[in-house]
């Protein structure tokens, strides 16, 4: 097992990375909260299914409350929300219960939004069941979505502890190993040029990425994105580097259907497009070429999808939380672990789609 320490303004708090490290959970509980009256899981219906027998045995002396979500982005609306507040409510939790959220980036927003808004918050922790939580289950940025863009509705909160037991990761379907994935690719982009040259070198197929190297990625993944929330716990700074990608990728998310399109996959466009930018308009010299054929020999899509309108992209990029009033903020590179934000102009934007 190994431990990674979390420091933001607020808390400070440890990662628990390893297989079964799940089973320390039942000892944090004890150490770490005097009086704990109500523990409420928050899981969705794959995870449920999966692996919330394995998370019942080490928690039998707390006698949880299950609430299940929809799987996948569908655990984000309003209406979930609402739901599982309820039942909070219902089954009389208090500031002295604890939410655990137990599932991937999806449930893991929801849980989190919910721990920040039940009676103006209460502790949570987060279990996360998927590569792509290695990035959202860590740094305390909780949300559900609404129509009109993606993670509008949300809050700051971060959580007592993660426990991320590798031995879940191994049910993962490909395509949600590639989303996770992708964000491994962003840390090393915009923090570690010798990161990134690693990945490069080792990583060949993610149908078979052995343990060891998955955990180091992941470990690393971590502790770059510690590197940013430490001195920006409420992206107001440096902290906006982490969106790689994320500004187009949002964008393709929110016109594709959420759900209908992986976060990780969408970003990975997003970061070609970005590159791209960065290429053009900063002089980066990147050989994008030779990091659209390794990405595309580990099956990710490299295009945009060919029904989406670029004008209604563009509408939704100006959504962007980092966007001011109707102009469009993008992270772009300097080089590879220096990245910067750009203001770009609509037209620029448009062109640069057309040609992409």
């Amino acid at each position: 097992m190994e431990t990674i320490q979390i420091q933001t303004a607020s808390k400070k708090y440890p990662v628990f990375v390893g297989e079964g490290v799940r089973k320390e959970l039942g000892t944090f509980l004890s150490t770490h909260f005097t009086n704990l009256t109500r523990v409420l899981i928050m899981t969705d219906e794959t995870v449920e299914k999966l692996h919330l027998e394995k998370l019942l045995v080490v928690l039998k002396e707390w006698n949880p409350v299950i609430f299940t979500a929809p799987s996948g982005e569908k655990a984000k609306t309003f209406e979930v929300y609402y739901d599982a507040l309820s039942a909070a409510l219902e089954n009389r939790l208090d500031r002295k219960s604890v939410i655990l959220s137990f599932g991937g980036g999806a449930v893991g927003d929801l849980s989190g939004f919910v721990a920040a808004s039940f009676m103006r918050g209460i502790p949570f922790i987060q279990i996360p069941t998927t590569i792509l939580a290695h990035d959202s289950a860590v740094g305390g940025k909780v949300a559900i979505n609404h129509p009109l863009g993606k993670n509008m509705i949300g809050a700051f909160h971060q959580p007592e502890a993660v426990f991320y037991d590798l031995e879940l990761l191994k049910t993962l379907p490909i395509q949600e190993v590639r989303s996770g994935f992708a964000e491994v690719i962003k840390h090393a982009l915009i923090a570690d040029s010798d990161f990134y040259l690693w990945l490069k070198t080792n990583i060949h197929d993610l149908n078979s990425l052995p343990l060891s190297q998955l955990s180091d990625s992941l470990v690393k993944g971590i502790r770059i994105k510690n590197e940013f929330v430490s001195q920006d716990e409420r992206e107001t700074g440096v902290r906006v580097f982490l969106n790689l990608g994320h500004t187009l990728g949002h964008a393709i998310e929110s016109e594709m259907g959420y759900g209908n399109f992986t976060h990780g996959e969408a970003v990975m466009i997003g970061m070609i497009y970005a590159l791209k930018l960065s290429n053009k308009l900063l002089g980066m010299n990147f050989q994008l070429s030779e990091f659209v054929d390794w990405v595309k020999s580990l099956g990710y899509e490299t295009d945009i999808p060919g029904q989406l309108s670029f004008e209604r992209l563009i509408s939704k990029m100006k959504q962007d939380k980092k966007s001011v009033g109707e102009s469009i903020r993008f992270v772009l590179l300097d080089s590879v672990g220096q990245p910067r934000l750009e203001e770009i102009s609509e037209s620029v934007l448009l062109n640069e789609l057309k040609s992409f």
